[in-house]
């Protein structure tokens, strides 16, 4: 099983997470991050790192984040890959915790 950005990290892009990851498998939009689920080990190091919680272990997603599963997928593998911490989107602190976010999402 995989772990699976979600909502919550749409507009936020906190890169905490990226700097922990053994296998550099997190892929960079514009206003999001995905993991690639086939380079993803399972290793949960990631999860914990995210401010926005908004990383899931795919046995674990929330049934409303259930896209996801399928965004991750397909976006990293047209998005670059990202090995190394950024700044957070300026309005992050905003954009944190606000639902249903999806809308946003650029690709």
């Amino acid at each position: 099983m995989a772990f699976i950005v979600t909502d919550n990290c749409i507009r936020c892009k906190y890169t905490d997470c990226v700097e922990v990851c053994p296998v550099d498998c997190f892929y960079e939009g514009p206003n999001f991050l995905v993991i690639n689920p086939d380079e993803c080990i399972d290793c949960a190091l990631c999860e914990p790192e995210c401010p926005a919680n908004a990383i899931f272990s795919e046995d674990e997603l929330p049934e409303d984040q259930e896209v996801f599963v399928e965004l991750n997928q397909d976006l990293a593998l047209i998005w670059p890959n990202i090995a190394e911490k950024k700044e957070a989107m300026p309005d992050a602190a905003t954009w944190d915790g606000v639902e249903d976010k999806l809308e946003y999402l650029e690709r």
